[in-house]
């Protein structure tokens, strides 16, 4: 039996196949998760996907398993016991934006009825499906993640610039960026 044909971003690291092979491109439109990979994205700026990733049970019970309405009430002293908290990311920074940006989901959520209807916006409701042959050949952001960054900017969200968007455009399927080799390309395509 031959093994199956995969992106080669995982490497080995079994739980970076697993997220490969369960939910990256895979479109997404649950706004809870939609509102946890916003954060997660916005952690990685200046780490690796598998940083993130191998944090993330620890960002859920930190962050109240991305509850919005929950972490848009956060104060000082639960600011101070995330910054204290080994198992996350501590940037002072990126919580306070974590913040800020859970009351600016909610603002999205109230004028739109659902994050999801917002975001998908910028991909006019589909998911974008890309034919790459070579990872070289993925781009770290495109027009439409520009525009997604452009316009969170201006409802208040931080941490979103065109980079980021791209990232969580790929994590919530809004664009297949499995390469043409890979298995998982024709699967999530036959999603959409």
């Amino acid at each position: 039996m031959t093994a199956k044909q995969r992106c080669p971003w995982p490497g080995a690291d079994a739980l970076m196949l697993r997220y490969h092979d369960e939910e990256w491109g895979v479109p997404l439109h649950d706004d809870r998760k939609l509102f946890e990979f916003l954060v997660l994205d916005a952690f990685q700026a200046g780490l690796s996907w598998s940083c993130v990733l191998h944090k993330r049970e620890n960002f859920r019970a930190a962050f109240d398993n991305f509850e919005p309405g929950l972490i848009a009430a956060y104060d000082e002293a639960r600011i101070a016991s995330l910054l204290a908290d080994p198992g996350i990311i501590r940037n002072r920074l990126k919580v306070a934006a974590t913040i800020s940006n859970a009351r600016a989901f909610l603002a999205v959520q109230g004028e739109f009825g659902f994050f999801d209807r917002y975001i998908w916006q910028f991909t006019e409701g589909k998911t974008l499906v890309n034919a790459w042959t070579e990872e070289k050949q993925i781009p770290a952001r495109s027009a439409a993640s520009d525009a997604m960054s452009k316009d969170l900017k201006s409802r208040g969200f931080k941490f979103v610039g065109s980079t980021i968007c791209y990232a969580f455009m790929q994590a919530a399927g809004m664009v297949n960026d499995h390469l043409v080799i890979c298995y998982r390309h024709r699967e999530v395509q036959l999603l959409r």
